[in-house]
């Protein structure tokens, strides 16, 4: 089947589950699919938060501590499906779609503003309505400027830090970047429209599979999930605002090192070293502004859980059980 084909049964799909329509009125978290009753089984949601549908994967006893995962361009929670199960033995997830990703919401621009601040009220909104109070983040791309924001204007709620690839610091930033930095400095349209070149099913793919170890050992309904719904009529123009505002978190660095300097929370930063966007010295120098920072590198690419993912599980596991310990022995 070919890949227009394929994209044209997911993108009904999405309409089915509501990923683009009108968002409910009620703040209730509405179940879209029943999960097993084990608390290990991902259960997936949608709840309204400030008009916008934002769907969930959930899975773990809600009386553990807390993990928010943040995934990033052009993926969803989806990325998390495979690491979800290693962890929720003794923690809670909660993986939300950011809105124009995945199952939530993608609202007409001429209606949601689509900046990273914009984006981080969104999911700031998203933890009340779901009654999160204190919760470790696990951020990855676009999630780390979503979580360091969220960080700073909360730090009493953070409770542990895991950066798969999520960037703080220009000298992370790679040569990959300059399409997008020529767009922040010239917003022409020639330079915006240039930017289309990322968002190309081609593109998308060659995102998971550059830096693996090896091509088959990439999924492909990952990649495939990714270029569907990024198809959908209108998303374009909201991945390229979004790329033109990235130049808003750089800007921002400073202002997230600061809060890595006063707070030192606990980080642990797991990277794959062969990442074509965000290089081995961006996770380097987390331990230059905390002490508590631990960096481990990994032979593999940008989406380092889609080959390394065990390995990965089983090193954040022990971080938050190191780190949560206490919060852990409180559990009834």
């Amino acid at each position: 089947m070919s890949l227009s084909r394929f994209a044209t049964g997911m993108l009904a799909a999405v309409a089915a589950v509501g990923g683009s329509g009108a968002a409910s009125a009620s703040p209730t978290p509405q179940t879209v699919e029943a999960s097993a009753p084990q608390n290990r089984a991902t259960s997936y949601h949608q709840v309204d938060v400030q008009g916008i549908k934002i769907f969930y994967r959930e899975a773990g006893d809600p009386s553990a501590p807390t993990v928010l995962l943040l995934h990033g361009f052009p993926t969803s929670s989806h990325m998390y499906r495979n690491l979800i199960p290693v962890l929720s033995d003794r923690y809670h997830l909660i993986a939300p779609d950011l809105p124009g990703f995945g199952f939530s919401d993608a609202p007409d621009r001429s209606k949601y503003s689509y900046t990273f601040d914009h984006l981080t009220d969104t999911i700031d909104a998203f933890t009340q309505v779901i009654g999160l109070q204190r919760y470790a983040i696990l951020v990855f791309d676009y999630g780390a400027p979503v979580g360091w924001r969220l960080a700073v204007a909360h730090p009493e709620r953070i409770t542990a830090i895991i950066s798969q690839n999520g960037n703080a610091y220009e000298e992370g930033l790679s040569s990959g970047w300059s399409p997008i930095q020529k767009y922040w400095q010239d917003p022409s349209e020639g330079n915006r429209s240039a930017l289309r070149d990322f968002l190309t099913p081609q593109s998308v793919r060659w995102q998971y599979v550059h830096g693996a170890p090896a091509e088959s050992q990439i999924a492909p309904e990952s990649y495939t999930l990714d270029s569907a719904l990024l198809a959908r009529p209108g998303n374009d123009e909201i991945q390229l605002d979004l790329f033109g505002d990235y130049a808003s978190n750089v800007k921002r660095y400073p202002i997230f090192q600061a809060y890595f300097r006063s707070h030192h929370p606990a980080l642990l930063a797991v990277w794959g070293k062969n990442d074509p966007f965000f290089t081995p010295p961006g996770a380097e120098a987390f331990k230059r502004d905390n002490p508590n920072a631990e960096v481990h590198f990994y032979d593999t690419g940008h989406f380092a859980l889609e080959t390394n993912g065990p390995e990965i599980g089983a090193e954040i596991h022990r971080f938050l059980d190191k780190t949560l310990k206490s919060e852990v022995a409180k559990r009834p």
